[in-house]
């Protein structure tokens, strides 16, 4: 039997499990560092399937290690499971209707399908392990808190990935394809003035005004933004503003800055020019400045080696098998979720990432039904990931394929609808059977994780975590 009957067979059998979990996941639609309920069905459902469990690792109640087998290589699969704020939403509604359940948030990001795909590959792959014993070893790493907290950085600071050979792991989408780019690497930093307050008519020479600091940092920073990298970005918003009065001069205030750009060296060169900047301003206003590192995370280096392989299975497997039940709901969404100015724009992408031809086949039958080429061309994707501080300590490779309708966004309501869906549950499956066959590859031949330790060790000269080892996880956000 070759492997992807193997791998089809075990996933048929597993597949009310794996969907079963997926949907309960996305009905608990737990925030970060808060997936307390998902933590518990995973250990469940792991130590059912005859994993070694252990939770709770490096410090998060809501991480865990689960492996199986023995001996090398060691195959890793990283799963997250965190929910999106106010992103609650009805599962296969094309209207915006949130849940009846009072918990405003909602999988926005598709990561109760994430968490159970990798689960289901991870399951793929121990059956083989239990037909071909002492062949090597599988891990599924639960990885909490992606949207916010960035628990991969903390894993891979403090070596929890270390005993991984080689990596891999998928993200929902509306496409099928392996990630041939980049990500932004980004730093989060928290930026308090503290000033002296004083009536700001009667006595304002007495005053020191923290907002005044606030304010002119932002100026500053606005100016920065000429003379740093244009593929950097720096966003910011006032978490506090010192108070509702006018005519008190405001004696504290903070904001929040996001700073990115494509390598992880290049944050930290911009991140010191913007603490100038706050330096400056609070020197400018007489007031007193303290950054806090709230979170951070390092650009994605995807494993050449790894994602050939990993696109090699995907083209064994096949796009998902949708039917006209899929097409029709996929048609509601793609028509009826999105304004008239929202519908063309979605329309005009769809052409120029398809080109004329597929475009037109995809405005009858609205999802991705294709395996996408694999081609290098130095891509940066405009966002982050902690994905990528693992690929720093371990050859990581990922791929996506298509749980929603072509044009849908992520970390949009849209986005929660599909995500209990057919459509996303067949996607789910289909992603789970390449990552199968690509980890099983690395026991059949194991001169392929010597090749991608080999590429991995050249790309990765070393691993700079940008948080630093006394700062942990904040579990309490």
């Amino acid at each position: 039997m070759d492997k992807k009957q193997f791998v089809n067979n075990v996933l048929d059998g597993k597949k009310s499990l794996v969907v079963s979990v997926s949907d309960q996941i996305f009905d608990f639609a737990e925030i970060g560092f808060h997936e307390f309920k998902t933590a518990t069905l995973y250990e469940k459902v792991l130590k059912e399937e005859g994993f070694e469990v252990e939770m709770g690792i490096d410090g998060m109640p809501t991480a865990f290690k689960a492996s199986y087998g023995s001996g090398k290589p060691v195959v890793g699969f990283l799963a997250e499971y965190d929910a999106l704020p106010e992103l609650s939403q009805k599962g296969g509604c094309a209207n915006r209707v949130p849940t009846e359940d009072p918990n405003p948030d909602g999988h926005g990001c598709g990561h109760n399908l994430l968490g159970a795909g990798t689960f289901a590959a991870a399951l793929a792959v121990k059956a083989y392990l239990e037909e071909h014993p002492g062949k090597g070893t599988v891990v599924l790493f639960g990885c909490p808190s992606e949207e916010k907290g960035n628990s991969k950085t903390f894993m891979a600071r403090d070596g929890v990935f270390d005993c991984l050979d080689v990596a891999y792991t998928w993200h929902p989408g509306a496409q099928n394809a392996v990630a041939a780019y980049s990500s932004l690497a980004n730093v989060s930093v928290f930026f308090r003035f503290k000033g002296v307050t004083a009536h700001a008519a009667a006595a304002p020479e007495v005053g020191r005004s923290a907002l005044d600091a606030a304010e002119l940092m932002s100026v500053g920073v606005n100016y920065l933004r000429e003379h740093i990298i244009s593929d950097a970005r720096v966003h910011y918003a006032y978490r506090d503003v010192g108070g509702i009065a006018p005519n008190v001069v405001q004696g504290h205030s903070c904001v929040h800055y996001f700073i990115r750009a494509p390598k992880a060296w290049q944050v930290q060169e911009i991140y010191k020019r913007v603490v100038d900047v706050a330096e400056g301003a609070a020197k400018m206003t007489g007031t007193e400045m303290t950054y806090e590192l709230y979170a951070g995370l390092s650009d994605y280096v995807p494993n050449h080696v790894l994602s050939e392989v990993l696109h090699e299975a995907m083209e064994e497997v096949g796009a998902p098998a949708f039917d006209e039940n899929d097409f029709e709901l996929a048609r509601h969404f793609f028509y009826d979720s999105a304004s008239e100015a929202e519908l063309e724009a979605k329309k005009a992408a769809v052409k120029k990432q398809y080109g004329a031809e597929k475009a037109e086949l995809l405005l009858d039958k609205p999802l991705d039904q294709w395996i996408a080429p694999l081609v290098w061309k130095g891509e940066v994707l405009p966002g982050s990931t902690d994905v990528g501080d693992a690929s720093y300590v371990v050859p990581t490779a990922q791929l996506s394929t298509a749980t929603a309708t072509v044009g849908t966004a992520g970390h949009t309501w849209q986005m929660t609808a599909h995500g209990n869906t057919e459509i996303a549950h067949k996607a789910m499956l289909n992603a789970a059977a390449a990552m199968a066959i690509a980890g099983i590859r690395m026991f059949e031949e194991p001169e392929l994780v010597d090749k991608a330790r080999a590429e991995w060790k050249e790309e990765v000269d070393s691993y700079q975590c940008p948080i630093p080892k006394e700062v942990g996880p904040r579990l309490e956000d």
